[in-house]
């Protein structure tokens, strides 16, 4: 018999939305939510474990759980109250998971590929932003995405959204600026820093070798660091009145050309 839970004054719900709200939480408990059926999936298929099941059976069946998770994970039923309380969006499937982060030391990263083509953002800000960029880098099957200085941890719900289950199907990293140049110079990966200073257009780089693409904010550009240290700097000629576009966009046109280059 599962469990069941029908008062969000439960200590375990308000444990669940102190994981689901606070950065902080998450961090220290080593634990996060999950929402859907499909980013849940994803997650198990990117190797995450998951501790706890929570679903509202008017939307999901346990039939419907066990196909999707095929194995053996604690169920709780929820109530209707209950799950509104811990769902961060309307309309989701009934099913949500509590499970366990991972370690984004950049020194984890593993290249099965030669010539890793990477995908760097530098303190992008917005969720929606850093959930775009990661959809990018598993359409384009990047090698990893690296977040520099970030500002949120990768477990923010509005991420997790935003990406649509992709912030389980990259390889992901963290760290500082510092860090991660020094990290990629050490593995001899050309660094294409998207900048308007001393730039060539992206079209005339060679992006077939080991490459980091690597884009910051549109307010505030790349820091310093990473302009000294680039391969190239690298620049979208634009079209129209404004000099900079969506840190997502710019590193979909810049990530998939380096793709063109690869495949032809």
């Amino acid at each position: 018999m599962n469990k069941e839970i029908t008062s969000t004054q439960n200590t375990l719900v308000k444990q669940l939305v102190q994981l689901k709200d606070k950065s902080r939480e998450r961090k220290k408990s080593g634990l996060f939510l999950i929402e859907g059926q499909r980013e849940i999936s994803l997650a198990l298929k990117g190797g995450y474990k998951l501790e706890t099941i929570l679903f509202y059976p008017d939307l999901i069946s346990e039939e419907e759980i066990d196909y999707l998770i095929g194995n053996e994970i604690k169920l709780i039923e929820i109530s209707k109250e209950v799950y509104q309380k811990l769902a961060y969006r309307d309309t989701t499937e009934g099913v949500l998971a509590v499970a366990k982060t991972k370690n984004q030391d950049i020194n984890d990263l593993v290249f099965t590929n030669n010539t890793p083509l990477i995908l760097v953002a530098e303190a992008p800000e917005k969720p929606g932003n850093i959930g775009a960029i990661l959809r990018t880098a598993d359409a384009a099957n990047v090698d990893a995405v690296i977040i520099a200085n970030p500002k949120t941890d990768l477990y923010n719900p509005n991420i997790v959204r935003s990406s649509v289950g992709c912030v389980f199907t990259n390889q992901v990293a963290t760290g500082t600026t510092s860090e991660i140049i020094t990290f990629l110079k050490s593995k001899n990966i050309n660094l294409y820093c998207a900048a308007l200073q001393a730039s060539l257009e992206y079209t005339t780089q060679d992006y077939t070798k080991s490459s980091a693409i690597v884009v910051g904010t549109e307010a505030t550009g790349l820091s310093d660091e990473w302009i000294e240290n680039s391969t190239q700097n690298i620049i979208i000629p634009m079209q129209g009145e404004i000099d900079s576009m969506n840190v997502s966009v710019a590193a979909g046109i810049l990530i998939f050309e380096a793709i063109r280059q690869r495949q032809s």
